[in-house]
């Protein structure tokens, strides 16, 4: 079976597939953004493993994929306090990539939830 190559090139074909994702940059780096806000990018920081993706996800969610499968999401203590999750884009296939980058335009796009309305007392 042939190697499955994923680059920075599929990552990009992917999200710009998303709705309002565009490519820009951040940190220096090639990324994806939408609504101006951040949503995929090179991992620059010196703690992540080179070819690294670094993807925004809730807490939840990163710990879910850490669990699942390690081999292709961890993440470095830099990355600890932040909504995201490192992914190595070796070991990831375009297929589970789609599922990540769809997974992160939700959390990225999503609205807070209004407050509940407070009732009166009377």
């Amino acid at each position: 079976m042939p190697k499955n190559t994923v680059t920075f090139d599929t990552v990009r074909k992917i999200g710009l597939a998303l709705p309002g994702v565009e490519a820009s940059t951040a940190y220096g780096a090639i990324a994806l953004k939408v609504q101006g806000k951040l949503l995929a990018c090179v991992a620059v920081n010196r703690s992540a493993e080179p070819g690294s993706l670094m993807v925004r996800v809730d807490f939840q969610d990163r710990a879910e994929l850490l669990a699942a499968d390690p081999d292709v999401y961890y993440v470095t203590d830099h990355y600890a306090p932040y909504n995201a999750v490192l992914v190595r884009l070796s070991r990831v296939t375009p297929e589970v990539l789609r599922d990540l980058l769809g997974m992160a335009h939700k959390f990225v796009t999503r609205k807070a939830a209004p407050a509940s309305p407070k009732r009166k007392r009377r």
